[in-house]
């Protein structure tokens, strides 16, 4: 068993503490950074999309892969960086105005990453204009909005007009999410996808970057 195939493992079982160990000897045996993440990290966090989806595993489950994944992924930015390696896709990603859950977001933030894309969360009560002005500024083409209270669902709307006024409406795709919406709502405002859960919300990102 190959490193790499270490590192898999470990961030499979949420050992933080392995992740970064193993992580800082493939760093040391000149692997490539790309190989450590493509090869270790994201092939565990793939993993575990795929157990969270059949319900092999639960959210504690992947809260912790997520954050051993965060030590090695620690480790690698610098090296990333440095080597200009490009991540597959930008996306932003919040709670909309008025609305302060955000565990869903959360999740769906954590597969994104897992995935391999650089994802800009705004946290949650974000009005429109932030959501337009954050992917504009970061070059992002995918914005995705949670609600989980239907009072708070009609800024979706007005983001996705706001987009419209400013002429990016189809260069930037938008996917929504949470307990009270559907892909009827989707429909109605504009809305490229609803995803309905962490793991859709990847398979759409991708579709939609053209990527994977």
């Amino acid at each position: 068993m190959g490193i790499l195939d270490d590192i898999s493992a470990s961030l499979q079982k949420g050992d933080t503490s392995k992740v970064a160990e193993f992580t800082e000897q493939a760093i040391v045996s000149n692997i490539e950074p790309k190989a450590i993440l493509d090869d270790g990290l994201l092939s565990g966090m793939a993993i575990i999309g795929e157990k969270f989806k059949k319900h092999e595993i639960f959210l504690p489950d992947v809260l912790l892969a997520a954050k051993a994944m965060y030590a090695g992924m620690d480790l690698l930015k610098p090296l990333m960086i440095k080597e200009g390696i490009p991540t597959i896709g930008k996306v932003v990603i919040g709670s909309v105005y008025g609305d302060l859950h955000d565990i869903g977001k959360n999740l769906v933030g954590i597969m994104l990453k897992g995935a391999g894309f650089e994802v800009i969360d705004l946290g949650n009560n974000v009005p429109a204009q932030k959501f337009i002005e954050t992917a504009e500024e970061s070059g992002a083409g995918l914005i995705g909005m949670s609600a989980l209270l239907t009072t708070t669902m009609p800024t979706m709307k007005k983001t996705i007009e706001l987009a419209k006024e400013r002429g990016l409406y189809g260069k930037i795709k938008f996917m929504i999410g949470g307990a009270p919406l559907s892909s009827d709502y989707a429909g109605e405002i504009g809305a490229d996808a609803y995803c309905f859960d962490g793991v859709n919300a990847v398979e759409r990102a991708k579709e939609f970057l053209g990527v994977g």
